[in-house]
């Protein structure tokens, strides 16, 4: 064992030990010239088994990691072969492992276990989709980290390995059994994308249900077998992600990441419960209509009354009522005249978007009110479709909204419809219309395989998708749509030059043009949108603040791509960002 006060690499302060495993030892130490601390992984060859074979893992790990830069991964600094054992300096991630919460407080909360579901499969997707992708294979609460702010971080890359395309099978059978996959210990071939799908599966179904799959009863009961109260959605996910037959699981980690984005919608009780609820609404909104339309029927002046009536309610929607109170007044509006688009519009921008994202407890009562049944039979879609300029107003907003803010992220497939229907529009103007067939046509991809499909054997489908979202915020936004639709494409473009720089790199995306984007994007968002000028300022400045936020990270995301081709430097993007 390392000695404490001693240094190793001439740098590294030994302080202590924070973490013993059945072949290692984990230490804190400091870097006192840097200040900062870093972790320290001992393996010794004294009473180890096949060292030489853990030897080359740890090789084969740090290696590897030195390759990735994500914010679920640690980063290796440091390798020092001091002979009788391996040391390896990386990250100090402060928190603790899974498999110790589940030790102290037992099964978690289905919230947190999907929210952690969600990162995993982030980290999953950025590795399988390393252009030689990265199986990780020993996925289990042991090797996941928890930090105190809820990420998570992914460690012991020890059984990874690269996926080689047309081998029958893997030299070795690794893993941890009760999570590793069938075809970890023979049959159904060599480990791929969807070992680790089947890890992730056994990994939620512990977390989930506190139950160890390496004890008795072995078998992996459905989850609400254990606790009734959980989703049968949740539970649906597991059991698919668990197949034996990796051709009836999902058949890549975005499959994955869409289910439990719509995990409501595969619950027997969501869709009961849905059905009731809109049963309800109809039934309420619909006597609110017959009392709306005898209040201002019988008399010659009835149409102008009704427009009167419409705005006024609109008005008292957007003034100082509680959230609740705030949609019912805007139904009445609706009910009033439900061809207009209007106040669907109002209700969007002012109840739902008002912080800047699409909640999906907001997308179920606009789906209740579109669902809500007229005095004629027809439901208020419906309705609202009778005037189709009106109808592709709505579909336009709408889809944009499902893109790029629903759930805080977006969600492509449940933009689909709308963006048709807009695309579709003969009275759209020409840049709305033109933006909506270039986002369907995106969206069409997320609706076949859960996210873009721009990943293959070449970078080629980077620079189509680069192209297409460059063209989509072409353009003044600002002046065609609104600032809040510009700021909400611009933060997409962000985005994608933060997860995908090193893409568009590889697919002979320049540096200039990226940065130039960038570069263009902060002009606008502190030049020419100037919130005090719009209808809701703090709602616009909050979105400002939160873009300014993102483009950080994407220059250094831009800066971490080119550092191995371009004289770029993290401090030259830093600059540039300021």
């Amino acid at each position: 064992m390392l000695e404490i006060g001693s240094y190793i690499g001439e740098k590294y302060k030994i302080l202590n030990v924070i973490g013993r495993g059945g072949m290692s030892t984990v230490y804190l130490a400091m870097n006192e010239r840097a200040n900062k601390q870093w972790a320290v992984k001992e393996v010794r060859r004294e009473g180890v088994e096949n060292y030489e074979i853990i030897r080359q893992s740890l090789i084969r790990e740090t290696e590897m990691l030195k390759e990735l830069k994500h914010e679920n991964l640690p980063s290796i600094v440091d390798v020092l072969d001091e002979g009788d054992s391996i040391l390896v300096v990386m990250d100090y991630i402060e928190g603790v492992t899974l498999d110790q919460v589940l030790k102290e407080s037992g099964a978690q909360s289905e919230k947190d276990v999907m929210d952690w579901a969600v990162q995993l499969c982030n980290v999953f997707m950025y590795l399988h989709s390393q252009s030689m992708p990265i199986i990780y294979r020993d996925l289990k609460p042991a090797n996941i980290m928890l930090k105190p702010d809820g990420k998570i971080v992914l460690i012991d890359f020890g059984t990874a390995r690269y996926y080689k395309s047309g081998a029958t099978h893997d030299t070795t059978t690794l893993g941890t059994k009760g999570y590793a996959a069938p075809e970890q210990f023979g049959g159904w071939g060599q480990t791929d994308v969807r070992t680790d799908i089947y890890c992730l599966g056994k990994t939620l179904h512990h977390l989930v249900t506190g139950h160890d799959p390496c004890e008795p009863p072995y078998e992996i009961y459905p989850i609400r077998h254990w606790d009734a109260s959980l989703s049968e959605g949740f539970e649906k996910i597991i059991e698919k992600c668990t197949q034996a037959n990796p051709d009836k699981r999902y058949q890549s980690c975005s499959e994955v990441l869409a289910a439990l984005n719509h995990s409501a919608e595969l619950d027997h009780n969501y869709r009961h419960e849905l059905k009731i609820n809109a049963i309800i609404f109809v039934v309420t909104a619909s006597l609110a209509a017959v009392c709306l339309v005898a209040s201002v029927g019988f008399n010659a002046m009835a149409g102008a009354l009704e427009d009167r009536g419409y705005l006024s309610y609109i008005e008292e929607a957007k003034g100082e009522l509680t959230k609740e109170e705030q949609i019912n007044t805007f139904v009445k509006a609706i009910m009033m005249n439900p061809t207009s688009s209007t106040a669907y519009l109002e209700l969007l921008n002012s109840i739902f978007l008002e912080n800047g994202d699409y909640e999906p407890d907001e997308d179920l009562a606009l789906r209740q009110i579109l669902l809500t049944e007229w005095t004629d039979g027809k439901t208020l879609e419906e309705k609202l479709s009778e005037k189709p300029e009106e109808y592709a107003e709505f579909a336009y907003r709408l889809g944009l909204d499902y893109y790029y803010a629903y759930d805080g992220t977006g969600n492509k497939q449940m933009a689909l419809k709308w963006l048709k229907i807009a695309a579709d529009s003969k009275s759209l103007d020409d840049v709305s219309r033109s933006r909506a067939e270039k986002l369907s046509k995106i969206a069409g991809y997320y609706q076949k395989l859960g996210q873009v499909d721009y990943t293959g054997d070449s970078e080629d489908g980077y620079k189509n998708l680069w192209e297409d979202m460059t063209e989509v915020a072409s353009g003044d936004i600002v002046k065609g749509d609104n600032a809040t639709t510009a700021i909400m494409i611009y933060r997409e473009l962000v985005h994608q030059i933060y997860a995908n720089a090193l893409h568009f790199r590889n697919a002979g995306v320049e540096y200039d043009e990226m940065s130039g984007w960038l570069t263009h994007i902060k002009k606008v968002i502190e030049i020419e949108i100037d919130e005090s000028k719009e209808n809701n300022p703090e709602q616009i400045k909050s979105l400002k603040e939160t873009l300014s936020d993102d483009m950080l990270y994407a220059w250094k995301s831009l800066n971490n791509a080119f550092s191995e081709s371009a004289a770029v430097t993290t401090e030259s993007a830093d600059e540039i960002s300021k």
